[in-house]
């Protein structure tokens, strides 16, 4: 009778592992390969190729739906929508941030979305963290600023499109999270619901926001074989990408999602080492690394402790609404 309990911590524990692992391998692989597709080939139209990432996930689940693996389910209208403008904004507010601001700006503004995510966690779910799991936060922030914040430059636009990216985006994984809890939806019915939605606004605004950010039209671009089929290779590994994003955040919670994240900023930056070249690779980068990873291994530490992070009390709303014994898990112990 007391081997159930470990059994079951064992299990998920495995879960959780092969769903960052997957994660980690789709989100750095679309990342090479979008690299090679925009850098070599010329292909900058980023919202339309996420419009066009989101509708090969649509086709995916429309075919899993008919074979019966992705049961029905029902998300409110209202709640759709919501999830589709914070998620959109998050994705042109990127894109515009990167252009109007200087990278080392920008990416100040990506680190910025622990924090936003942290505040969201304790206003909305009246989460609680320890001193152990602020402090292994911080030191995270720290090691990725170390590695990758270089020249620093604002200006008021770009702060503008900075804070709506990072809002938006910190909202938007928030809201997964929340819609997976409290409408009982697992991350195929939630990408389910939401992917055809991304896709088909994606698709009819991209054209025209990429024209405005690249002064060129996406249906003049030259497709040559090669570029099609890094195009097509972008889409096939996004289908992963776009799922792992919704499991994890599932099972993690949105703050997590982002502490953990960071190792995949790490992993560019070597993968971009061994596969381009040395620039850029020197003492500073390995040295904020090393800062960021031992950061990472005291966030999992110290957020796993009893107490680490912990929820204050159990909102009428979740009991209102029900939640799965795995939703449970979570809640009690994210």
């Amino acid at each position: 009778m007391k081997m159930a309990p470990a059994s079951k911590a064992d299990k998920k524990a495995a879960v959780d592992a092969a769903a960052w692992m997957f994660n980690v391998v789709t989100s750095v692989g679309i990342i090479i390969v979008n690299k090679a597709l925009m850098a070599t080939y010329g292909f900058s139209f980023a919202t339309t190729l996420t419009g066009l990432h989101f509708a090969t996930t649509t086709a995916m689940t429309a075919v899993l739906r008919w074979l019966g693996y992705i049961q029905p389910s029902h998300l409110p209208l209202l709640d759709l929508l919501k999830f589709v403008l914070f998620a959109n904004f998050s994705i042109v507010g990127m894109n515009v941030s990167l252009m109007w601001n200087s990278v080392g700006f920008y990416q100040i503004a990506k680190l910025s979305m622990i924090p936003v995510s942290c505040l969201l966690e304790v206003v909305l779910d009246k989460i609680r963290y320890s001193r152990d799991t602020k402090l292994s936060i911080a030191v995270v922030l720290l090691g990725v600023a170390v590695c990758t914040v270089t020249d620093v430059s604002v200006n008021a636009r770009g702060f503008v499109a900075a804070f709506i990216a990072v809002w938006s985006t910190a909202i938007q994984q928030y809201y997964v999270h929340f819609l997976q809890r409290k409408y009982s939806l697992s991350s195929f019915n939630l990408l389910g619901h939401t992917a055809p939605a991304q896709a088909g606004t994606l698709l009819l605004l991209g054209p025209f926001v990429d024209y405005w950010l690249t002064n060129k039209r996406v249906d003049a671009f030259d497709y040559s074989t090669a570029s099609v089929v890094f195009l097509t290779l972008s889409c096939t590994i996004a289908v992963g990408t776009n799922l792992s994003q919704f499991i994890c955040i599932g099972r993690f919670t949105a703050v997590s999602f982002q502490v953990l994240g960071h190792m995949k900023t790490i992993l560019v930056l070597i993968l971009g080492f061994l596969f381009f070249g040395k620039e850029g690779f020197n003492a500073q980068v390995v040295f904020g690394m090393f800062i960021a990873v031992l950061g990472m291994v005291w966030y999992g530490n110290a957020s796993s402790k009893p107490g680490g992070k912990e929820r204050k009390s159990t909102s009428s709303r979740q009991l209102k609404h029900g939640n799965s014994s795995e939703s449970s898990e979570i809640d009690d112990k994210v």
